[in-house]
């Protein structure tokens, strides 16, 4: 039995697969939090989350980490641990400099450090000569201002520091520019309480569909796991409306979204004890890195891979933090695609009625998971404020997807909000 160190989590689904993944490879856990509420409040009335179920649970401020380090070395002598893990991305770079300090497997800092901030990302990957869009990073005004008529609207408006699409903007103008612009200027610290960096990333907008690249790195060597496509809505903002797996590509499109997320990855250090999803625009120009992610997929995506191959990413998560080899053999599991559809509120106010009959009991739906009248609504404006999903498969080919738009189009019917 081994003994990991979780560092914080989100509070979605990773932070329930991961407790899974150890318990069910036999290794137990200890979990390092600076608010126990935050995990609390997020628990079903009447259930404990899986987090709190740790051999210790100890609070100590994880956003301090000249304080932490000696911390968890005190905590190491008298505990043990053999990895280090953490699924939010905003802890990333804290294991990554507990893993280095107490000499356990990991990636090292700067590559976690690089790859967590969009504007380093950006920097590491056009000096590697790795295809991306023309970019600018700026803080006043003017120099923003200037930047913006330099790479030519429409073009994107980015945080450098933030997830989950949160503020991240389409902008077609200079006014559109300056809102967005103010209204990153008005959220100056993020969700878990630590200070950004206030610089702006501009990206020229890219055309194209965009898919991400699952792949987990051990020993220095990366394997692809398989591509996964998204939907996007939302505008102006960029909210993932669903996945697929696998991605509905011609065989060439794959080809060049997996070595454009190799490149990726080796440009960034990132090939020892990574589970890694790189999200990549398939532009008219040929593929483009929109981002690195050091951590498994979120939104459900984890779940679409494991359905359809049998490979469990959160699995393969603890190995490569343990140091050990992952289990990525594929098994048929009688599926060949695997998708998930969010239900994105349009407007804000009051959920009143949200009907589920037209999606229970449906044969090939996976998963049903919808939010309860009463519930505040706030009109999308990043991957923040689902209403719910449902996931759905297809035992015969790559059909998971219109199966599930039309149980989500059902869903919209009976969808009141006031």
């Amino acid at each position: 039995m081994a003994h990991l160190l979780v560092v914080e989590s989100w509070v979605g689904s990773m932070s329930r697969l991961l407790p899974r993944a150890i318990r069910e490879n036999g290794h137990a856990f200890t979990f390092l939090t600076r608010d126990l509420h935050h995990y609390l409040r997020s628990a079903p009335e009447g259930t404990a989350h899986p987090l709190l179920g740790a051999r210790n649970v100890i609070t100590a401020d994880t956003n301090d980490i000249e304080a932490l380090l000696p911390e968890v070395e005190r905590l190491h002598g008298v505990l043990g641990f053999d990895g280090v893990v953490t699924s939010c991305d905003y802890y990333l770079p804290t294991v990554a400099r507990i893993a280095g300090r107490l000499g356990l497997p990991g990636p090292g800092p700067e590559a976690v450090e690089n790859a967590c901030r969009k504007d380093a990302t950006r920097r590491v990957l056009d000096d590697a000569g790795v295809p991306g869009p023309r970019f600018a990073v700026r803080e006043e005004w003017a120099d923003i201002a200037r930047a913006a008529r330099d790479i030519g609207y429409p073009l994107v408006v980015k945080p450098v520091d933030l997830c989950a699409g949160m503020y991240v903007r389409r902008v077609d103008d200079e006014a559109q520019l300056a809102a967005a612009c103010r209204a990153l200027a008005d959220f100056p610290v993020n969700a878990r309480g630590q200070r950004r960096t206030p610089v702006v990333l501009l990206e020229e907008m890219l055309d194209g569909p965009e898919v991400s690249v699952e792949t987990v790195s051990h020993a220095g060597a990366v394997q692809v796991v398989g591509v996964t496509d998204k939907s996007v809505g939302g505008a102006p903002a960029f909210v993932e409306t669903g996945h697929m797996f696998p991605a509905a590509l011609p065989p060439g499109d794959t080809e060049a979204a997996e070595h454009t997320a190799l490149a990726a990855l080796k440009a960034l250090g990132l090939i020892d004890g990574v589970v890694a999803h790189t999200e990549i625009k398939l532009t008219s120009a040929g593929p483009r890195v929109v981002e690195v992610n050091p951590r498994p997929a979120g939104n459900r995506i984890t779940e679409l891979v494991r359905h359809v191959t049998g490979i469990d990413l959160a699995a393969a998560f603890v190995d490569v933090a343990l140091g050990r080899a992952p289990d990525l053999r594929r098994v048929d599991t009688g599926l060949r695609s695997a998708a998930i559809g969010f239900l994105v509120p349009e407007a804000s106010g009051t959920l009143e009625a949200l009907d589920d009959s037209g999606v229970r009991d449906i044969p090939g739906v996976l998963e049903t998971q919808l939010a309860e009248p009463g519930k505040a609504v706030k009109a999308a404006g990043s991957n923040n404020e689902y209403l719910g999903h449902v996931m759905a498969a297809d035992a015969d080919g790559l059909g998971a997807r219109e199966r599930v738009e039309s149980l989500l189009d059902g869903l919209r019917a009976g969808l009141v909000i006031r």
